[in-house]
């Protein structure tokens, strides 16, 4: 058995300790944010934090998580208001939202050390894949995140989930037809 805290929460895994810790967010802890790309830690969509680095959790053991903290991007912002998802959303840099987790989480751990990281220092940390190409509006929203982070801008949150649909769509000004 294998003890770990995963999005705050003391869990012990009754799974081989060679098993992935991907697998075992997925399969038995049911955190389906973390997702499966490639298996072999080049795409960085299954990124979560261990002890608040980000690291491919395809490439980690449950037997090397023993004792530490592992937190997935369900456990980052349990409403979706951790600037680095309020930025994404605010710049238009998620499309089909595959690899946004892991960019998410990767994202979050360059921001706890740099919360003003230039545009080559996001490259060097985000090395997710991203096969819709928003590179260019990622860095955007990462910056803009930064500076949502030291408090020099403030993005209006989207609806919180939970929230109906039309309650939403009623604060969206009308789009014209013409």
């Amino acid at each position: 058995m294998t003890d770990l805290i995963v999005n705050d929460r003391p869990v012990r895994f009754n799974m081989d300790p060679q098993t992935p810790l991907l697998w075992a967010l997925r399969d038995a802890a049911n955190l389906t944010g973390t997702k499966y790309g490639c298996g072999s830690g080049d795409c960085g969509a299954c990124m979560v934090l261990i002890d608040g680095e980000a690291l491919r959790s395809c490439l980690v053991t449950l037997a090397e998580c023993e004792g530490r903290v592992v937190v997935t991007v369900e456990g980052l912002s349990r409403d979706r208001s951790h600037p680095v998802q309020q930025a994404l959303v605010a710049e238009q840099a998620i499309q089909c939202g595959f690899c946004t987790p892991g960019i998410v989480m990767a994202a979050a751990a360059l921001l706890r050390t740099n919360a003003d990281p230039s545009e080559d220092q996001i490259k060097q940390a985000i090395t997710n894949l991203c096969r819709c190409g928003v590179y260019p509006r990622l860095v955007r929203a990462i910056q803009r995140a930064g500076r949502v982070t030291r408090r020099a801008e403030r993005i209006s949150a989207a609806p919180a989930p939970g929230i109906d649909a039309k309650d939403a769509a009623a604060a969206v000004p009308a789009m014209r037809a013409d």
